[in-house]
């Protein structure tokens, strides 16, 4: 008696390693596949902005790359037999200038005293025009003028109207009181450039700040009040953490377009008595178009240009970690 033999096979388990490779070869191929249509449509996105990227390479890269080049050089247009490369020594030159200093330092000195009494100056108005009373689009309507003119017809109206020695409201308001005469301009050049910078940026500080105040939450301050914390206490422990974000942004933006002031400077004070005004900007407009010392003007151009991005790049990381931070919590 034959015993019966079980003829069938594990067919699964033969064709189980084919299969399974064959899915992974189909799941890896439409993986590709996917990358592959994702880095398209990123090309087809980003294609109209290449005009735009094209002309700010142009723009800017372009000049800054040859200012690059002209701060290794010993160019002067009054001498262009004595053009050659002399690598970093104009750079060197720069540390053991004393008008550089000078002018390095002024700009420290407008800047921070610009964007600190502005964004002080800032706060307060946007303090009081986050309340309700009558008037109040009028009020701020006036209050934004001041950064909606020029910087050159504002330049002006100071050093004219203001602050000239003869003629000039400010000297009229102390004669009031029985003060003499001050040749503004000449005896206080940077304070007469800090006042006319502050009275301009205040309102772009106050509208920032604004913006941060009419976004807090009007839950979290009943809350406040309800849990009998004062006017004061609500506003150091509540609104000032929720504006640090404004203030920390007004604060960069301030010190990226006023550390290039040129106006002002130029229209008031030109840089004097002598160079005791001057800035960096001025400075190098004095060397470059005045001076036509082409190797030593490209030189502090490209440290300044390197000294600004510097600051930014720090300032922009300390923004970005207090977002990621309030994000977290």
């Amino acid at each position: 008696m034959s015993v019966p033999t079980d003829t069938r096979t594990d067919t699964s388990s033969t064709s189980r390693p084919g299969a399974s490779s064959g899915r992974s070869g189909a799941a890896g191929h439409d993986h590709r596949t996917a990358r592959a249509a994702a880095r398209a449509e990123a090309r087809r996105r980003r294609l109209p902005l290449l005009p735009a990227l094209l002309f700010v390479i142009v723009c800017t890269q372009v000049p800054f790359l040859l200012t690059i080049w002209y701060s290794l050089r010993s160019r002067n247009l009054l001498r262009p037999e004595g053009d050659q490369f002399v690598g970093l020594q104009n750079f060197a030159d720069l540390f053991i200038d004393s008008t550089f200093r000078t002018a390095a330092l002024n700009s420290v000195l407008i800047t921070l005293g610009c964007v600190a009494v502005s964004v002080l100056l800032g706060l307060g108005l946007a303090l009081l025009l986050d309340r309700e009373f009558a008037g109040r689009g009028v009020v701020r309507t006036l209050l934004i003028t001041p950064f909606l003119i020029m910087p050159v017809a504002g330049a002006m109206l100071w050093s004219i109207s203001l602050f000239n020695p003869t003629y000039g409201l400010v000297n009229w308001l102390i004669g009031l009181i029985g003060l003499g005469p001050v040749d503004w301009t000449s005896q206080h050049p940077i304070f007469s450039i800090l006042v006319a910078l502050v009275w301009q940026w205040t309102p772009f500080m106050m509208l920032l700040l604004l913006a941060g105040l009419q976004s807090q939450s009007k839950h979290v301050l009943e809350a406040a009040s309800i849990d009998g914390a004062g006017p004061l206490k609500t506003f150091l422990f509540v609104t000032l953490p929720h504006l640090r974000f404004y203030l920390e942004l007004s604060v960069l933006l301030g010190a990226i377009y006023v550390v290039n002031t040129f106006d002002h400077i130029y229209l008031m004070t030109a840089g004097g008595p002598g160079t005791a005004s001057a800035n960096l900007p001025f400075y190098i407009y004095q060397r470059a178009f005045l001076g036509f010392d082409i190797g030593q003007s490209a030189a502090m151009g490209v440290v300044t240009v390197i000294a600004t991005i510097v600051i930014s790049l720090l300032a922009l990381r300390l923004i970005f970690r207090g977002i990621n931070s309030k994000e977290q919590s």
